[in-house]
């Protein structure tokens, strides 16, 4: 398996998680159990758990896909789900970086349970500074 708690966090990944890491080359992949917080009335994942997931795949495979981090934000993002997981499912989340530029990055997330693709999504992200989220006076 080879995975570990994803290091960083926050407090909305703190109420998602846990979430686990492994890089796969370049590429990151990211794994968790499907919990009861995780599931709809029916006992399946709900897209919007998805959704969130994705996008912190893709913005964490993107931005530290080079040799130094690259601070970005998400521009878009879409989500086409073709199957689901239910509650106890181990769920894979393989990230490919199309392209990290200096305003733009794309990225595509694959999640699966078993060998069972569920969810394919993409992102575009831009490419913002260090400094962009300081306001000037």
């Amino acid at each position: 398996m080879g995975f570990e708690s994803l290091i960083r966090s926050s407090p909305y990944l703190e109420l998602l998680g846990p979430l686990y890491s492994s890089r796969r080359g370049k590429n990151l992949v990211l794994g968790f159990y499907a919990q009861e917080k995780h599931c709809n009335a029916r006992g399946l994942v709900h897209g919007g758990v998805f959704s969130s997931v994705a996008d912190v795949a893709l913005g964490y495979s993107a931005a530290l896909s080079g040799k130094e981090p690259v601070p970005m934000v998400t521009a878009s993002l879409n989500v086409d789900y073709a199957g689901s997981a239910k509650l106890g499912d181990w769920i894979e989340v393989h990230t490919d970086v199309q392209h990290v530029g200096r305003r733009m990055a794309y990225a595509n997330a694959y999640f699966s349970v078993d060998d069972r693709r569920i969810v394919r999504a993409s992102a575009v992200f831009s490419v913002t500074s260090a400094d962009s989220s300081k306001k000037s006076d």
